[in-house]
């Protein structure tokens, strides 16, 4: 359903959340508060707020859901979930029900701004001016809520939005990597496959740190895992020996030529007829056969 809201610069937003006959809702951070929404004036990383997550998330309970399931990730805001929690606050709370934050990353909440900051926008004296501001939210957390969030993984998601619903609202902080897995039955079709095929934008050093792709490899065991993908960072180093084949595919017809090289690749492998060809399992991005 569509929901009127505000964007990370206090624009007008038409955002769509969903909510299923048993009461969990499903809200995407990046449809009120992501990094790509329009602004009508300046794209400033310090104003940038998650109000309009908020008021996604507070609608939601007043439409009937018990259940929050938030997908935290291309946001352009740092501001600790301040914004929502005002939010929030404004329509009543949450009434109770249950949050479940998702998120690709680890990082911890004071370092938020200095990792995904600059990709928002950020210069290195905002990043510090930032920081601080996440460490005064922090240290009021825990004085008026008993909890910390400098002190546990996954809060620095979403430029700390997932550390501020853990503090404020005892939010659990979920793999979202693992949590998609699980509930497309990754397990299982990976046990009926022979190789599996990943994508993504760019393999860089945040690959491996919690992202989909890292999950896909942590639970493939011996099984092969080709990347095709738009770039790959010098950064990547020795990570890209976790790929039995990296291929550069920018466009739709690199990405066809790109299966074509896997299944010449596989056919030329000698694999037993008891070894079926491969069938790319549906990862991070798209699925080639």
């Amino acid at each position: 359903m569509r929901i009127r809201t505000v964007g990370p610069w206090g624009d007008a937003v038409d955002a769509a959340i969903a909510l299923t006959g048993d009461g969990t809702a499903v809200v995407e951070l990046a449809f009120a508060s992501g990094l790509n929404l329009p602004a009508s004036g300046d794209r400033d990383p310090v104003a940038a707020s998650t109000y309009g997550t908020g008021v996604l998330m507070a609608e939601a309970v007043r439409l009937g859901a018990r259940r929050l399931l938030v997908a935290a990730g291309g946001s352009a805001t740092t501001d600790g979930g301040a914004g929502a929690i005002a939010a929030i606050e404004e329509r009543g709370g949450l009434g109770g029900a249950e949050l479940v934050i998702l998120s690709d990353v680890t990082t911890r909440f004071s370092d938020a701004a200095r990792v995904f900051a600059p990709q928002k926008g950020a210069g290195p004296a905002v990043v510090a001016d930032l920081t601080r501001r996440l460490d005064l939210q922090a240290a009021g957390f825990a004085a008026d809520c008993g909890r910390d969030p400098r002190l546990v993984d996954r809060t620095g998601a979403a430029g700390g939005f997932s550390g501020g619903m853990w503090a404020r609202y005892g939010a659990s902080l979920v793999s979202g990597a693992d949590y998609v897995l699980d509930l497309l039955g990754f397990d299982a079709q990976l046990a009926a496959s022979s190789a599996v095929v990943v994508g993504e934008g760019r393999l860089d050093s945040q690959t491996e740190q919690g992202k989909i792709i890292a999950a896909i490899l942590a639970r493939a065991g011996a099984k092969p895992v080709y990347a095709v993908v738009g770039s790959v960072d010098p950064d990547l180093g020795e990570a890209s020996d976790s790929f039995a084949g990296i291929i550069v595919a920018g466009n739709p017809e690199a990405m066809h030529a790109a299966g074509e090289e896997l299944g010449r690749s596989w056919a030329g492998s000698g694999a037993s007829p008891a070894c079926p060809a491969p069938r790319a399992s549906l990862a991070a991005g798209h699925a080639l056969s």
